[in-house]
Parts: structure tokens; sequence; C-alpha cells
């Protein structure tokens, strides 16, 4: 009896044996958006049954970190325009830009020192992705994930 390989295309839509993510950036007013980062439902992920919202930046920290970001989002292929109040757009992420974005959104919201916020997206932008899933998966399956990313700006932050 010989074992047949799996097709990629066998299976229902979404059998993928990966997480799949999705950046969807929506006008808030006129020169601000809000961007996010969702986890999509597939085979890797059996408890989601409808997308989730993984992380999302708006305001002050997004208008610190914007050119950075948009930088990385270019490199993968993904360019954001001018968007109308309200209007959003949808874009597929692979997973380790996903986890690096998830982290850093979540990493930086809170945040209000402009000095801060720099040194904590320098630091998560030198982490390899192993460590960026390590605290990202802290920061969404622990009871206290804001200790979590308290505690990871507290390590980036002190010399």
């Amino acid at each position: 009896m010989s074992a047949t390989p799996l097709r990629k295309d066998s299976g229902p839509r979404g059998a993928e044996s990966h997480p799949i993510y999705e950046l969807r950036v929506t006008g808030v007013s006129i020169g601000d958006m809000e961007v996010a980062v969702w986890q999509m439902p597939s085979a890797s992920t059996p408890r989601l049954h409808q997308p989730e919202r993984t992380a999302a930046l708006t305001g002050r920290p997004w208008r610190m970190v914007e050119s950075r970001i948009l930088k990385k989002l270019r490199q993968a292929g993904i360019s954001l325009g001018t968007l109308k109040k309200g209007q959003t757009v949808q874009y597929p992420l692979d997973e380790s830009l996903a986890l690096n974005l998830s982290l850093l959104f979540r990493a930086l919201a809170p945040m209000h020192s402009i000095d801060r916020i720099r040194i904590v997206a320098d630091g998560i932008d030198k982490m390899t992705r192993e460590e960026a899933g390590y605290w990202m998966g802290m920061a969404l399956h622990r009871q206290y994930p804001r200790r979590v990313l308290a505690a990871l700006r507290v390590l980036l932050t002190t010399p």
C-alpha cells in the first residue's frame, strides 16, 4: 500500500496548514486611519470559526510608527492609498509580518511617550520570528495579557 501525497488544493476552502492573517485598514478621519491585523479561520486554527481581531493601532502611536510600518508593507507588496472616512481595505499578510505587526500594535497601543514608543518599536523590529511569536502567544493566550505586554515594554526600555 503506497501513500499518496495530499494535493494543496484538496479539501475544503481554508484547509491550509498554516494560520491565515489579513490586514484591514479603515479610514477614521482625513489623514488618519486604523490599521488592524485579523486572524482568519483555517485548518491550523480550529478554535476560530470567524475572523478574530488580533491587534489594531490608530491615533498618536500609529502616527509615530506610520512610516516604519508603511515601509514594511511596501516590502511585502502592500501599498496603502488614501482612504475615505469609513472605507475599509483588506490585504493578505504572511505569518511572520502578521506576528511582528500584531505584537507591535499591541505593545504600542496604550503608550504615550514618544521616546518610549520609538525604543519599543525598535526592539520589536529587531526580534526574530520566534521571539515575536513567543511574545504574541503570551499576549493572546494568558489570563492577564496586559501584564505580559507591560513586561515586554519594561524589558525593551530598560537600559
